[in-house]
């Protein structure tokens, strides 16, 4: 009888005694049987490495990681020293990645009690184009093919206040071990089906969500943009009746984050310029027509460079800031007449009207004695009207 395989599981043959049955009479049959256990690496080899580089640097725990934005050896990337830089291995004689170029990584992340957060072999991108953490994106523009360099990223340049569920817990700071892997031109877009622009602009405009929950408005605002650039990319194919639906559904979402993100930004006329896009897409759109009223005083002027960008039509909350209460609140009626039951409105709606009905104050009267004198450089100014930014 055979011994033992080379792997440790036996081999048995049929057939070689009694009578042979069934169709394969008269043939021989090898069965290697499974081996009962698999030897598998715990880590793989480059975490080793990135963990031993790790220990070299702070021994995991809390709070680990706040020595190293003080220590030697590191450069500031950033003003406010918040995001930090370490070069492990010095790079190729290769130039540093431009604006507009397309870089291909390898990211190790890891928390400050050395759980690992982030592993991605080939990690491609745009710089500033937002698709990835605020460390990568001003980190990696710094380095040359071949380089791997530490960045230490306080929560800020990382996931922000909020962290991001379930591994990254709110106001975590970061360690990226990041290898500059590529540098090459950005190509142009290239056609896809309408199932990937979908999936594409999606990304981008979770990812714009994200800077938007961290107060950082122009990324945000940048991610949206990108999003609309990828969902009004060329097509491989038309889009189906469906497909099609979810791409105007998609656009519609994006011009009114880019709105909520220039009323943020207090960039007037690109707000209303984003409601126009909106709602010249879908004229019953409900948040569109509740941001179709708060700007500011003043005649409304829309360049037409910014409706060309965003698309025509208007919003609420912009009309009344710009003083149009009348259409303001004919806006909100409308939308109300969409969604009766809509808080958000009802509330809109009840402000603008107890504002509209308020009496106008009265005018100055003028003292008997003659006008009285212009205030001194010490007297006090008076207060600002109640709403007055």
């Amino acid at each position: 009888m055979p011994g033992p395989s080379p792997g440790g599981s036996p081999e048995r043959e049929a057939g070689t005694g009694g009578r042979q049955r069934g169709p394969g009479r008269g043939r021989r049959v090898r069965f290697r049987l499974p081996p009962t256990a698999i030897a598998l690496p715990s880590v793989r080899e480059e975490e080793h490495l990135f963990y031993r580089r790790l220990e070299a640097l702070a021994a995991p725990g809390p709070g680990s990681f706040g020595p190293l934005f003080a220590a030697e050896g590191w450069s500031d990337l950033t003003e406010d020293r918040l995001l930090r830089k370490l070069v492990v291995r010095d790079g190729q004689d290769g130039l540093r990645p431009r604006p507009g170029q397309e870089v291909s990584v390898k990211v190790l992340g890891a928390l400050e009690d050395g759980g690992l957060v982030e592993r991605d072999p080939r990690l491609t991108f745009v710089p500033g184009y937002g698709d990835v953490v605020q460390a990568l994106e001003l980190g990696v523009p710094t380095m040359q093919p071949g380089e791997v360099a530490f960045f230490l990223a306080a929560f800020p340049y990382g996931y922000g206040s909020p962290g991001r569920e379930p591994d990254v817990p709110p106001e975590a700071p970061l360690l990226f071990e990041v290898t500059l892997l590529e540098v090459r031109e950005g190509l142009d877009p290239q056609p896809l089906p309408a199932a990937a622009r979908l999936l594409l602009g999606a990304q981008r405009r979770e990812r714009g969500n994200f800077h938007f929950a961290r107060g950082d408005f122009p990324a945000a605002l940048r991610s949206y943009r990108l999003a609309l650039r990828a969902l009004d990319g060329p097509a491989a194919a038309p889009p189906g009746p469906q497909e099609e639906e979810e791409l105007r559904e998609q656009r519609v979402k994006c011009f009114n984050n880019c709105a909520a993100v220039e009323m943020k930004l207090q960039r007037v006329e690109e707000a209303l310029a984003a409601c126009e896009a909106a709602l010249s897409i879908s004229p019953d759109n409900g948040r569109a027509l509740l941001r179709r009223g708060q700007v500011g005083p003043g005649p409304p002027r829309v360049d037409p460079r910014l409706t060309a960008r965003y698309r025509p039509l208007l919003s609420s909350q912009l009309l009344a800031q710009q003083g149009r209460d009348a259409e303001a609140a004919l806006v909100l009626r409308r939308a109300l007449e969409l969604d009766p039951a809509s808080e958000v409105v009802h509330a809109e709606l009840s402000r603008l009207v107890k504002r509209r009905s308020a009496p106008a104050p009265a005018a100055p009267q003028e003292p008997p004695h003659g006008p009285m004198p212009p205030p001194s450089s010490g007297d006090p100014a008076p207060p600002a009207a109640e709403g007055a930014a």
